[in-house]
């Protein structure tokens, strides 16, 4: 097949383009770290969990997607577990209370927000001062 449309230029490409991983890694907590990529309307962020973590049950007004990349979790979704393995997607309503347990192998998962959430976008930002990006 043939290509018809030109490539983007270097800085078109740099306006559009965001390799997650030279984004700061931002420690959350203890056992949680992450990278974070936000827009106007989303965030996403690739998170990393130690074994045997535990986030506690807690809300936010954000709607949520967890795509499960790797290893395994019990998610706590309205007092319920749920065992979600590599491939699982979990759709998380706004406001809903939710926690987690990672499993003895821990676990990396893709989490995407929308509306973005502040919270995260306001870490990124600290750690980019700090850093002074």
């Amino acid at each position: 097949m043939e290509r018809k449309e030109p490539y983007a230029t270097q800085e078109e490409f740099n306006r559009r383009v965001v390799r997650y991983q030279g984004v700061p890694l931002i420690e959350f907590i203890p056992g949680l770290k992450g990278h974070i990529v936000s827009a106007e309307k989303i965030t996403v962020s690739f998170i990393t969990m130690d074994p045997d973590f535990h986030i506690p049950v807690h809300r936010h007004q954000s709607e949520q997607i967890m795509i499960v990349m790797d290893g395994a979790i019990d998610t706590i979704v309205d007092g319920k577990l749920y065992r979600l393995e590599k491939g699982d997607v979990l759709i998380l309503p706004s406001n809903i209370e939710h926690g987690v347990y990672s499993s003895n192998r821990g676990c990396s998962v893709i989490d995407v927000f929308s509306p973005p959430r502040q919270d995260f976008v306001a870490k990124l930002e600290a750690v980019r001062m700090s850093l002074g990006m």
